[in-house]
């Protein structure tokens, strides 16, 4: 693409695009806050305050840094050079990077400058980009819980979602980073054991433990930037990848759409344990009935339902069937990760799948639409259902919703939501793959 697009076109929408999420999940969040009130905010107000007070300033001050340590910023065009040894002449791609690259990370949008994205020293110099890399994908969707806490007047409260958060995410870590410890199967079936891991696929500037926390933390925040290739993950490793999409990008998710989709999954388990009490749910004062958990719902199934009923015609057709490089469980594997990237706005691939042909642009394409829109408009009419109900006092019977068991609860709905819904499929593709193998770890 040119320098112009790039920057007047895909730049701009990362900005825009990570303000329209915190928008969104700032809507909700009224919803809880304000009692008997017709309106849920101004939207423009809430993008155009996203953009110039947050967005912006650290994306400006961090791309600095970046271009400091050796990003490459500039507009002369591409270089070339002759290679004396090889007698070739080879020509390296340039173009605004730097700055590019904070604003990805930032706005947890992942699309890289440059094909290799963070694996590729013009983007990510040096260990201390690859660490600011990790912070900055981190540091909204995680520090909107703190939002929410503030807005409601219960810092507890939110306290309580972040705790989901950590917890899931640095399970997944752990796991994940323990499986990309051992050594790659295809490779120990050769006869040839590591000491270093699974590096195939990894920069050695970074090592398996920190490509792990990279890709873990991109997968989980629907960035999509990697600093290494998931395909050459083990089977187990990948699904690690895969899985923390799968439970809907909640630990810590996007910038606002992790904060509002965690928001449903709470809901879901506070009806269940209104239920469990005897007594009608309620979460901040606000009566959960009907309508709520409708809304939540769907927002919290539009996604697995996307995800497996393109999986299922992607399979059925043999254009579909064509896309991947590997046969079998890694093939398939290839297929569901693209498609479940895609309904979760991530944009990480598995890189096997040969994903710019037409059947895959129109079905990731319908994909992303659904994924972005299906869980954000229910989220924004359930802030609207919130808002015009008034407070309800506590009471001795009212379900805490911010302590250990609620935290505990939440985290088995998140989990036995994905679980159900996604097992079946994993069953196939990473399952079956390591299954093929001598053992897991």
């Amino acid at each position: 693409m040119s320098y112009f697009s790039q920057i007047g076109a895909l730049t701009v929408q990362q900005f825009v695009s990570a303000a329209v999420g915190i928008a969104s999940a700032i809507t909700l969040v009224r919803g809880f806050q304000r009692k008997n009130s017709p309106t849920i905010g101004n939207f423009w107000v809430d993008l155009t305050r996203c953009l110039f007070y947050v967005m912006l300033p650290i994306a400006f001050v961090f791309g600095i840094i970046f271009v400091g340590q050796g990003a490459v910023e500039t507009l002369a065009g591409t270089a070339s050079f002759h290679d004396v040894l090889n007698g070739v002449t080879q020509t390296i791609a340039r173009g605004p990077i730097g700055f590019m690259e904070t604003i990805k990370q930032l706005g947890t949008n992942g699309g890289g400058f440059l094909n290799q994205n963070g694996a590729t020293p013009f983007e990510n110099p040096t260990g201390l980009t690859n660490f600011l890399s990790i912070f900055l994908l981190l540091c909204i969707p995680t520090s909107l819980t703190y939002t929410f806490g503030k807005m409601v007047g219960s810092i507890k409260h939110g306290a309580a979602l972040l705790a989901i958060m950590v917890i899931i995410f640095g399970s997944w870590v752990a796991f994940t980073s323990i499986a990309e410890h051992q050594n790659n199967p295809a490779i120990a079936a050769a006869g040839i054991r590591s000491t270093v891991g699974n590096m195939e696929g990894k920069d050695v500037r970074f090592g398996d433990t920190s490509s792990a926390l990279y890709n873990v933390a991109s997968t989980q925040t629907s960035t999509g930037s990697i600093d290494s290739a998931s395909d050459s993950y083990t089977p187990i490793g990948g699904m690690g990848l895969l899985t923390g999409m799968m439970l809907g990008e909640v630990t810590p998710g996007g910038t606002g759409t992790g904060l509002y989709t965690i928001l449903l999954f709470a809901i879901i388990a506070v009806f269940l344990g209104g239920l469990m009490i005897g007594r009608t749910p309620e979460y901040l004062g606000k009566k959960i009935q009907a309508a709520e958990v409708k809304l939540a719902g769907l927002g919290a199934l539009v996604m697995p339902i996307t995800v497996l009923v393109l999986t299922a015609i992607a399979v059925s057709f043999a254009v579909g069937r064509a896309g991947p490089l590997n046969a079998g469980p890694h093939g398939f594997t290839e297929i569901l990760y693209a498609l479940t990237s895609q309904a979760n706005n991530n944009g990480s691939a598995f890189a096997g799948l040969t994903g710019n042909t037409p059947f895959y642009n129109v079905i990731g394409g319908i994909a992303m639409l659904i994924g972005r829109f299906g869980i954000m408009i229910p989220a924004i009419a359930l802030g609207g259902h919130l808002a015009a109900k008034n407070v309800v006092p506590e009471s001795l019977g009212t379900f805490r919703t911010d302590n250990g068991m609620f935290v505990g609860l939440t985290i088995g709905v998140i989990l036995i939501i994905g679980g159900l819904t996604f097992f079946p499929a994993i069953a196939l593709g990473p399952i079956v793959e390591q299954l093929s193998h001598a053992r897991f770890f």
